[in-house]
């Protein structure tokens, strides 16, 4: 059994301003990687992403990118040793509405790594929300979505 998963989002905006909103680390860190990306997701390169509410840096490697249709990259998994593949897909459903598909897999098939996956997809599902919300209404849903004791300012 291979453990991958996908989840999908509608969102209502021409696609090469979703697709931008991926690629480009100026708008990802407005509702994703909230504290900083490092690049955008040119194919080849590394990134540096970081999330006000995670801690620790979260690198991924730039598989294939093409334009207003694939991000693909691959991350060590949290429980290290190994990568999982990721694939951003984009799809014109109209003139100002895209479908957002984020596939994930490559998971070991054990409990830890359907523990993990199941992590993920629970992520993935959240950063596409969070997506929707900046394109269609200008909000960072992920501000203060999730608790983290270490960013409390004291």
């Amino acid at each position: 059994m291979e453990l991958k998963f996908q989840i999908q989002t509608r969102i209502q905006k021409p696609i090469a301003e979703v697709f931008d909103a991926v690629y480009n680390p100026t708008k990802i860190t407005q509702y994703f990687a909230t504290e900083s990306a490092s690049a955008p997701l040119v194919e080849g390169t590394k990134v540096i992403w970081r999330f006000a509410d995670y801690p620790g840096d979260v690198p991924l490697s730039v598989t294939k990118v093409v334009p207003n249709d694939l991000i693909a990259f691959e991350w060590e998994t949290m429980e290290r040793g190994y990568n999982t593949q990721v694939e951003i897909r984009f799809e014109p459903l109209g003139p100002e509405e895209t479908l957002v598909s984020i596939s994930e897999g490559n998971w070991k098939e054990n409990q830890k790594g359907l523990d993990s996956s199941y992590g993920n997809c629970y992520g993935w599902m959240q950063m596409s929300c969070c997506l929707k919300g900046y394109l269609e209404y200008g909000i960072n849903l992920r501000k203060d979505f999730f608790h983290n004791p270490q960013a409390v300012q004291k």
